[in-house]
């Protein structure tokens, strides 16, 4: 159940983040388009994500960690690739993309858990 409930919420922050920036385009039923796009990321950033960060790690230390930045990035870019209908215009779009996807789902993740507060 906790997986559905972050699967909607990266959702959710992906039609946001899609919406807000012009060099993201989520085609045809975007609802359904963002969902697969949700669980390809989560699929990339449980499988792909750690692979790359092991074997980049001597970049990401010369750089204090910023090279993970990159890894994100790379990590939309290849959704974009795989994922039909869901385009990105190019690098520093997906990383501006990532940035904004972070936030969003931090403020929605944040909601959530205040309600189950209440």
């Amino acid at each position: 159940m906790k997986f559905l409930i972050q699967l909607v919420i990266s959702t959710l922050a992906v039609l946001i983040s899609s919406y807000l920036l012009p060099g993201i385009a989520i085609e045809g039923n975007s609802f359904v388009t963002a969902l697969i796009v949700a669980a390809v990321l989560a699929f990339l950033n449980a499988v792909v994500k750690p692979i790359m960060i092991i074997l980049t790690i001597p970049v990401t230390i010369v750089t204090f960690g910023l090279f993970l930045l990159v890894i994100n990035a790379l990590m939309i870019l290849l959704a974009a690739r795989v994922v039909d209908g869901f385009h990105v215009d190019g690098f520093w779009w997906a990383l501006l993309f990532s940035f904004i996807l972070s936030v969003i789902t931090s403020i929605l993740e944040g909601i959530k858990k205040r309600d189950e507060n209440d």
